[in-house]
């Protein structure tokens, strides 16, 4: 059998827009609507038999996942990238207060200058995620998430080395299916959801 895991990124929101980094907030207006403009393409993928849907603990993902007309269970294992206490704040804000700890951030896997979490870490979370979910029987699942859990899911996904996080670019109510046999995932593109 083959495992289906498809990944969808939350709505447009207002961290998004300031490109802060965010707290938990919810859909802005242009997120509303853009979620209610791809409805019809997303909530067909769980009435296919043994789908499971699910979402990030945050606002932003319950919401997207209700407007695409999802009955998501809530998964800690997708919630969004611990920033610490640069939460809130923009990352024109902290890279002039704390240049050194933004480079370091961007260039070393393991540092963590806002005290949250590693990249490393979260890479390890979302692997470790994406691994609980593969199915001997062929399980599907249909998942919102966050743009760092999306990276995290490729980069583990092509082995690649953690610094390729940086060159993915996810668009709010992108997805990214994976598909695999016997632990081994691939990325599928494809015409639809």
């Amino acid at each position: 059998m083959t495992d289906r895991i498809t990944l969808i990124c939350h709505g447009f929101t207002a961290a998004l827009q300031r490109v802060a980094f965010p707290l938990d907030e919810g859909l802005n207006e242009r997120g509303l609507r853009q979620v209610a403009a791809s409805a019809h393409l997303f909530a067909p993928m769980e009435g296919t038999t043994g789908t499971r849907a699910l979402c990030g603990p945050s606002s932003r993902c319950r919401q997207t996942a209700a407007g695409l007309g999802l009955t998501a269970v809530a998964d800690e294992g997708l919630r969004d990238w611990d920033a610490g206490h640069w939460a809130g704040r923009t990352l024109a804000d902290v890279q002039e207060e704390d240049p050194a700890g933004v480079r370091a951030w961007l260039t070393d896997p393991a540092a963590v200058p806002h005290g949250g979490e590693s990249l490393l870490t979260l890479v390890d979370r979302v692997a470790a995620w994406l691994e609980a979910r593969q199915d001997p029987q062929g399980g599907r699942v249909v998942a919102v998430t966050h743009p760092a859990v999306m990276r995290a899911a490729v980069v583990h996904v092509l082995g690649t080395p953690l610094e390729a996080f940086w060159r993915i670019d996810v668009e709010p109510l992108s997805h990214v299916r994976l598909t695999g046999r016997g632990g081994h995932l691939r990325i599928r593109f494809s015409h639809s959801p």
